[in-house]
């Protein structure tokens, strides 16, 4: 490795140890952004580029291009993942000012890929309905296949009841819970956490599971303090949570694949849709759902207009003129 890759990756090093320790950045989030960056750097190095204070922006700029070009040794990024990368790139280039590395940031003048602007699925409540009854226990009769049952229907009531995120759910542990009450303490992104109600439905199935499916499911273990268990005694994965509403979702006839293919977020979406559906206040959902910032919350209203449209459409007798 030559002394430009080196001097690089000193710097790649540092910002990827600030993420972790003082942002506290989720893993899959960190290696993307390690990823990002290690393919950044290396391009950096193969143009002969010593250290960050010799980029500027039009380097930045044909970097960012690339990527949606593809090169001889990686594929075309889609939009979205340009836009993730470029992300990368312009918070090391902010670290490397602020850790006084350098005395620029070249990165501020160069715009990130646009991405167009996808409206969250929901599902109707009909069908939200359709999916959670598709989680009745297994027919078997046997203990650990009631238990499972037991545990997807909790699993899917809390992602609906909730709004969390799959990664909230699986990572719930008993002592977050408090049924008497009906809420639930969620974790998030960086850390932070929120008190979240239940509804009665999501209470009822969690309790219901608590004490008649997950105490055997445990067992099986060495003892987890996970609310959600898997058949061997230890947390629920989300490759494994992921599974469950997939079967679901197959079981209730809806889609499971391409865009309008039912995945654990739809349900966060459908949670979110159907509260501002039902008058609840934009910045009581963005509480909900965790958001740090109202914008993120109001690309829901949208999918309320859109529903509006709709109905007006069709029940309007002026609406086809």
């Amino acid at each position: 490795m030559g002394e430009p890759a080196v001097a690089l990756r000193r710097v790649l090093r540092s910002y990827l140890d600030h993420l972790t320790v003082e942002r506290g950045l989720a893993g899959n989030t960190l290696t993307s952004y390690r990823r990002d960056l290690d393919r950044y750097v290396t391009a950096l190095s193969g143009a002969g580029i010593a250290d960050l204070a010799a980029v500027d922006a039009r380097e930045i700029a044909h970097y960012i291009a690339a990527l949606r070009e593809g090169d001889d040794d990686h594929g075309p990024l889609s939009a979205a993942s340009a836009a993730r990368a470029a992300s990368a790139v312009r918070g090391l280039h902010r670290f490397a000012v602020r850790e006084g590395l350098v005395d620029a940031d070249p990165a501020r003048e160069v715009r990130p890929p646009t991405l167009p602007r996808r409206l969250p699925k929901a599902l109707a409540v009909d069908q939200v309905e359709r999916l959670l009854s598709a989680t009745v226990a297994a027919e078997s009769g046997r203990a650990e296949d009631l238990a499972r049952g037991l545990r997807d229907r909790a699993l899917l009531e809390f992602l609906y009841g909730t709004g969390a995120r799959i990664s909230e759910a699986v990572g719930c542990a008993v002592d977050d819970l408090d049924l008497e009450s009906a809420t639930v303490v969620l974790w998030g992104k960086g850390g932070r956490n929120r008190l979240v109600p239940m509804g009665g439905y999501a209470r009822r199935a969690m309790e219901t599971y608590l004490v008649r499916g997950r105490p055997a499911l445990a067992a099986a273990g060495r003892g987890t303090s996970a609310v959600f268990c898997n058949a061997r005694g230890g947390g629920l994965s989300r490759q494994s949570a992921w599974a469950i509403l997939r079967l679901a979702a197959e079981r209730a006839g809806l889609p499971t694949r391409g865009e309008r293919g039912v995945s654990p977020h739809t349900l966060r979406h459908s949670f979110a849709t159907h509260l501002l559906d039902g008058g609840a206040d934009i910045r009581v959902v963005q509480e909900l759902l965790g958001h740090a910032s109202v914008t993120t919350t109001q690309v829901y209203t949208l999918v309320t207009v859109d529903r509006l449209r709709e109905v007006y459409a069709v029940a309007h007798p002026r609406a086809r003129g």
